[in-house]
């Protein structure tokens, strides 16, 4: 089951992000991964800022997260995550079609270059890896991230609807 997420998910989610993240580590550069990868006090921050969290339930426990951001004349995605036990069962597959089904604008999703099975995930369910140059520009244009994520960035970009 998807549904919308609020303040008082903010401790499960942040859980779960950092659970799922682990991934990341070993994988991005070192002087990228901090732990926790993300604080309480940074969701929080992401919330204020705009950013809406649907949640994914399995009998009762979140087990996935995705979140969307509308910016100037797109839609961002800013972050995904499944719990790395529900992995591999269309998780994020069903969020990313509800994110997407609830938008006419054009989506786009930033994620680390080295993070290759996120790029795969996204080239699947329809979105398109843009050139570097291009990922560049985008990202400073949408996103407020440091120079060095930038570097080592890359920007996915979809603007049809998401097929079954």
């Amino acid at each position: 089951m998807i549904s919308p997420c609020s303040e008082v998910d903010a401790p499960r989610i942040c859980e779960l992000i950092n659970s799922a993240a682990r991934a990341y580590e070993g994988v991005i550069p070192t002087d990228c991964w901090h732990d926790p990868y993300m604080s309480i006090e940074e969701l929080r921050s992401e919330i204020d800022s705009g950013v809406s969290f649907i949640g994914f339930h399995t009998q009762g426990a979140l087990t996935g997260v995705m979140a969307a951001q509308p910016v100037q004349d797109v839609t961002l995605i800013r972050h995904a995550y499944v719990s790395p036990n529900h992995q591999g069962r269309g998780i994020g597959h069903q969020m990313l079609e509800h994110l997407v089904s609830s938008t006419s604008r054009p989506i786009l999703v930033g994620t680390w270059t080295s993070a290759t099975w996120a790029i795969h995930f996204y080239e699947r369910n329809g979105f398109h890896l843009t050139l570097p140059e291009r990922a560049r520009s985008l990202l400073a244009r949408y996103w407020s991230v440091p120079e060095r994520q930038m570097a080592v960035s890359s920007v996915l970009e979809r603007t049809s609807p998401l097929k079954p």
